[in-house]
């Protein structure tokens, strides 16, 4: 039995394909020296990482803020007040929702995934440790939320 396969310099391209547009590299380098936020400020970072989906981005939004396509290893950073964030995610019909506490000074990481379904995907949306976070950002690209 002949196994199919795309090179990987194609699905490479690929996954840049999908999603938000990318941030200047400046921006992305300055993302991956995970400053401490401004005072009166909490630092949330939303990404995507896992094979699962790649060529199609993960619609994520924040309410009351920033929205991203994610496309396969990307990532977002927003500051704003710290308190309890809602976020959600969208892959055609099907939807997630979570929270996160982000503190006055404080970093949260969150991780979206695309989920299996019967008929359709899905995603879901964890919160993770900042060792786990800032290893999949590091390996990621930072793209615009708007």
């Amino acid at each position: 039995m002949r196994r199919l396969g795309l090179p990987s310099s194609l699905l490479i391209l690929l996954a840049g394909c999908a999603g938000s547009p990318s941030a200047s590299p400046q921006a992305d380098q300055e993302a991956k020296r995970f400053d401490q936020p401004a005072p009166d400020k909490a630092a949330l970072y939303v990404y995507r990482s896992g094979l699962l989906g790649m060529a199609r981005p993960i619609d994520v939004s924040l309410v009351g803020g920033s929205s991203a396509q994610l496309g396969y290893n990307t990532f977002i950073r927003v500051e704003g007040p710290p308190g309890p964030v809602e976020i959600g995610c969208k892959v055609g019909d099907k939807t997630g929702n979570g929270q996160v506490q982000v503190d006055n000074g404080q970093t949260r990481f969150v991780e979206v995934t695309m989920t299996v379904g019967w008929l359709t995907p899905g995603c879901e949306i964890a919160e993770v440790s900042a060792d786990q976070g800032q290893a999949a950002v590091r390996s990621a690209r930072r793209v615009e939320p708007q």
